[in-house]
């Protein structure tokens, strides 16, 4: 198979919580401030289904240095904006103790029509995400990628995991955010398709019955771009620190480049039953990196200070030709000073040792989360 043709861009989409900064509370986004986002960012921002929400997304990126210096500039933009109307974003996937049924709706066509359709459960969708768009123009290979990249989305969740705490509740998990978005249809792991005709075949089904309007109200945890000729990774929660989020993008970009060049060379990656991957999808959600993968060659579940090495090492090659090799090996600070449902859950409990009462302790998560997220930048 031909792999000159990817391009390998990059483009990096992220939905920020908006906070006030005095009660540390959601907050809705009040006119004025989507206003001046959009007259400092033009199109690469915009409101989301919850007026607590606001959306941004980078560019068409050459290399993860340009994602990063974007990502970075509508980070800054948006925190500057928000701070002149007594507010302030969080880069995570849920907030420690917001209630949901308090949330108001994005006055726009698309989301009413969600709400209508979805019902309770699109206004239980208190939660946020980072998508990673990579330039793989040929359509068939876009599928063939499809079917073999989803052994890896466990790993890049795990990598991720910043949703704890659910309306003020420790939930055990590291990764809540996704047991809510699965209440959606069509989400989850992606389907296995034999070649992008078979696919459009079958959204086509979908659509032509008036079920959904286009390919847009698909939301696996990895598809195929509505807009973009590009493979759209959407199983990451967002990641508070920048240069966390950046690592996993590039970890992203490196592991579709090592697919593609098994492709050239007749080979690929061993594609496992989706049930199998679903295990550690779960396990990945649930301890994020404090427990491991099970490796199904080996047939054991490998800790994460021996699988993220591994992952490294398997792609280092192909970072070094994207020019993101220092990025993919950051990935290992993740592991060190763990992930953000680490560091929330640690912040929590140490508040509370100090003797902090239970809404003070997740009210000193939500301080720690502002601060990082104005760190990197």
């Amino acid at each position: 198979m031909d792999v000159s043709a990817p391009t390998y861009t990059l483009g990096i989409e992220e939905e920020y919580l908006l906070v006030d900064k005095e009660t540390l509370d959601l907050a809705d986004a009040p006119e004025e401030l989507m206003r001046d986002c959009s007259e400092k960012l033009g199109e690469k921002v915009s409101p989301e289904f919850l007026k607590c929400q606001i959306e941004v997304g980078t560019g068409v990126c050459k290399t993860v240095a340009e994602a990063r210096e974007d990502l970075a500039h509508l980070r800054r933009s948006v925190a500057e904006v928000a701070d002149r109307h007594g507010l302030a974003p969080l880069a995570v996937s849920t907030h420690p103790f917001a209630n949901w049924q308090k949330q108001q709706f994005t006055d726009k066509e698309r989301y009413r029509t969600l709400e209508k359709d979805l019902a309770g459960v699109a206004r239980r969708m208190l939660i946020g995400g980072m998508h990673v768009h990579v330039g793989i123009d040929d359509n068939d290979l876009r599928m063939d990628l499809l079917g073999q990249f989803s052994y890896f989305l466990p790993h890049l969740l795990a990598l991720s995991t910043s949703s704890p705490f659910w309306e003020g509740e420790e939930t055990g998990l590291r990764s809540y955010r996704l047991t809510v978005f699965d209440n959606l249809p069509r989400t989850g792991l992606p389907p296995d398709f034999s070649s992008f005709v078979e696919y459009e075949r079958s959204i086509q089904a979908i659509i032509q019955t008036d079920v959904i309007e286009d390919a847009s109200k698909i939301w696996w945890d990895l598809r195929p771009s509505a807009r973009f000729p590009t493979l759209e990774s959407r199983i990451c929660d967002v990641s508070p620190r920048l240069n966390d989020a950046i690592a996993i993008a590039a970890l992203t970009q490196s592991l579709f480049k090592m697919l593609c060049v098994l492709a050239s060379e007749n080979k690929r990656w061993r594609r496992y039953d989706r049930f199998l991957i679903d295990e550690n999808r779960w396990r990945a959600l649930r301890y994020g990196l404090t427990k491991g993968l099970i490796d199904f060659g080996r047939g054991e579940i490998v800790p994460f200070d021996e699988l993220l090495p591994e992952l490294i090492e398997l792609v280092t090659p192909h970072a070094a030709d994207l020019g993101c090799l220092n990025e993919v090996q950051s990935a290992a600070t993740i592991l060190e000073r763990g992930t953000s449902a680490d560091r929330q859950i640690k912040a929590f409990h140490s508040a509370r040792e100090q003797g902090a009462d239970r809404e003070e302790a997740l009210k000193e998560v939500v301080r720690e989360l502002i601060r990082e997220f104005n760190e990197d930048l």
